[in-house]
């Protein structure tokens, strides 16, 4: 049953807010000026603090997944902060429509509306899947051109500002390079013609620019790989800020790219068709593949951009990273990040990061399966493999959490002493 289905309307686009909760800062900042850019009023919300949580909690059941709780609970609080009219707010969600809970946030935040007594406030799904018509939000094909591209933008600077962040001379510098670029950027996505000659002449000068900042020897950073369910791995809401706790002990943050995410979405859809036939449309089938050799495609422009000018590590490529799951687990097991999780913990080691943590919400099932559960015969096959599974949820000790990570970073530091 839906709760309270209320659709955003015409006429809302010129009068409503839309409160769009914060997973990846670089990434979400393009989005959010790509929506403005449409004529849509749109404010991404990077509150943060123990207060969110606790909002969650009193609208969200305790047996509920993590993430919902703080997305749920710093949608409320932005309703209840009085910076804002309910009455002129919608609340976007993006959405997978796979069989994960994540799938049902969106009838989660109208139960949720409803308890609060604002149940008028339209919930927006983003959706590729199509979950929901609203008259005043289109799910277009020039929009999502243009967000697809934001993503390989986001992936990107992401990429190159965590290996530069822990060198930099001046710090702050590669974040304020990000803005700049961002700014530059959201004005080319709003263009009605996208050329992608020019994406990648901008790919380049991105790698450059970020190549020229002055950075310094530092010979103690260990290289940290940050894996996990997509909203606290992403979020720093979602996991107490790790990666900023990361780089003030010293690390180098990796982490693997929202792009891998779309691609896994996609190649289920192949994988789908070829375990079920039967039972699966040939038509998205034949959809998913034209998509999945799209994005692969793209993918290598952004890596052959990095590998070119020299300076910095490449991401590694989805369909590599696909083979290394080959003799841990099959691609069938897809709840969730399924297989993904298993694969970018492989990806990691692969390409020479041997520490890694495993972020997961507490009782998430399909990520304690596929990350907790692969942990063992990673280490076995893998000699050096430091991995660390961390819990998220209300409940837990961010001290508990941080004295975790500090001995997984005392054995990388070991270990990098014994290995000169």
């Amino acid at each position: 049953m839906k709760h309270n289905y209320v659709q955003f309307t015409a006429e809302m686009k010129s009068t409503h807010t839309i409160l769009i909760p914060n997973m990846l800062p670089i990434h979400f900042k393009l989005v959010k000026r790509i929506l403005e850019n449409d004529g849509y009023h749109a404010v991404l919300l990077e509150t943060t603090g123990p207060h969110i949580a606790e909002t969650g909690q009193k609208y969200v059941h305790n047996d509920t997944c993590y993430p919902a709780i703080l997305v749920i609970g710093q949608m409320l609080d932005a309703l209840f902060s009085g910076k804002y009219d309910p009455h002129r707010c919608a609340l976007m969600l993006f959405q997978t429509g796979g069989g994960c809970r994540a799938s049902n946030y969106v009838s989660l935040m109208r139960k949720a509306l409803e308890n609060a007594g604002m149940a008028y406030v339209p919930v927006i799904p983003l959706s590729l899947a199509g979950i929901e018509k609203h008259p005043g939000f289109r799910n277009s094909i020039p929009l999502y051109h243009r967000m697809a591209y934001g993503v390989l933008y986001g992936d990107l600077m992401m990429s190159l500002a965590n290996q530069v962040r822990p060198y930099e001379a001046e710090k702050g510098a590669a974040d304020a390079l990000c803005a700049r670029w961002t700014e530059t950027l959201v004005g080319e996505l709003a263009r009605r013609t996208i050329r992608y000659g020019h994406i990648k002449k901008n790919y380049a000068a991105i790698v450059r620019d970020f190549a020229a900042i002055p950075r310094e020897e530092r010979p103690d950073a260990v290289r940290v790989g940050i894996v996990g369910e997509i909203y606290v791995k992403f979020s720093p809401l979602g996991n107490n800020g790790l990666e900023k706790f990361l780089a003030s002990e010293g690390a180098e943050v990796v982490m693997p790219g929202l792009l891998d995410f779309f691609n896994y979405c996609v190649c289920n859809g192949i994988i789908d068709y070829k375990l079920y036939p039967k039972t699966h449309s040939k038509v998205k089938y034949l959809l998913s593949r034209i998509a999945y050799r799209f994005l692969l495609a793209k993918q290598r422009d952004l890596i052959a951009a990095v590998r070119e000018e020299g300076t910095f590590r490449p991401m590694t490529p989805f369909d590599h990273t696909m083979q290394l799951t080959k003799d841990f687990i099959g691609y069938g097991t897809k709840m969730g990040e399924g297989w993904l999780l298993t694969a970018e913990m492989l990806e990691l080691c692969d390409s020479g990061v041997m520490n890694i943590v495993c972020t997961q919400p507490f009782g998430c099932l399909p990520n304690h399966i596929c990350g907790k559960g692969m942990m063992k015969p990673i280490k076995e096959a893998i000699p050096g493999a430091n991995i660390v599974a961390i819990d998220y949820d209300p409940g837990t000790s961010a001290v508990n959490q941080e004295n975790r990570l500090k001995l997984m970073l005392s054995a990388a530091r070991e270990a990098e002493k014994n290995k000169n």
